[in-house]
């Protein structure tokens, strides 16, 4: 078992939860991380953002779970069966993680119209790939065509024996294709066809509304008291 060193960022405004105090424990950057040793820190909760891997660490709070799906045990939703109908036509192009001026000019459109109010509605065009893409892991830019048109792009990081959900933004002339929602559906069936066991979807939090939806993927397993289990509405 290799020791990794840590370090815990100063307390902050949590951006999910309101009158709370947030931290996280980053590994320190002086430590070489790749695709292997993500591998092992994503089944201990931690998570990327960008090259940086990371996972809650706040002091009066443990809201904030990571999840992930057993792909052979996920059942589709009548919702979810309905989306992948709706996307029969849908076609995929599976990318390198490189930087495209028509990715960035769509993300900006996404943040704009979905997230105006949050940070990256004024990304740079390096902020932009620095939180997507990394110098180490195996990441994936996987568009996503209709009528011939990319309607959207979902970021995936392939690990040894699963997929990570980085990362989905969409056109917003394409609201009705419910994007978001496919863009995971193909990654439990890419997941599948691989040989992969996992789909991991990130930290969910049950208070908040936009956290909420990954409990719609089911069975979801969430990683609490050092264990994965699974996650009850």
């Amino acid at each position: 078992m290799i020791s990794i060193p840590l370090f815990v960022t100063e307390q902050s405004p949590c951006s999910y939860l309101d009158n709370i105090n947030a931290q996280s424990a980053f590994v320190h950057l002086s430590f070489s991380l790749n695709t292997a040793i993500y591998s092992q820190l994503i089944e201990q909760g931690f998570r990327r953002s960008g090259s940086e891997i990371y996972r809650p660490h706040c002091p009066s709070c443990s809201e904030c779970i990571p999840t992930r799906l057993v792909v052979d045990h996920f059942t589709p939703s009548r919702n979810q069966k309905r989306c992948i109908k709706k996307n029969i036509n849908t076609s995929v192009i599976i990318k390198p993680a490189q930087f495209e001026q028509s990715h960035y000019d769509m993300y900006m459109r996404y943040q704009q119209g979905r997230h105006q109010e949050g940070g990256m509605a004024n990304s740079s065009e390096e902020d932009y790939i620095n939180f997507l893409a990394s110098s180490w892991c195996d990441t994936l830019f996987v568009e996503f065509h209709i009528n011939g048109e990319c309607a959207a792009v979902a970021i995936i990081d392939s690990l040894d024996n699963a997929v990570s959900a980085v990362y989905t933004f969409f056109e917003p002339k394409f609201s009705q294709y419910s994007l978001g929602t496919y863009a995971i559906l193909w990654q439990i069936e890419h997941a599948k066809k691989i040989d992969l066991k996992y789909v991991y979807l990130g930290f969910w939090i049950k208070n908040c509304q936009k956290m909420s939806y990954k409990t719609q993927y089911q069975p979801i397993q969430g990683f609490t008291e050092n264990e994965w289990k699974t996650i009850t509405n």
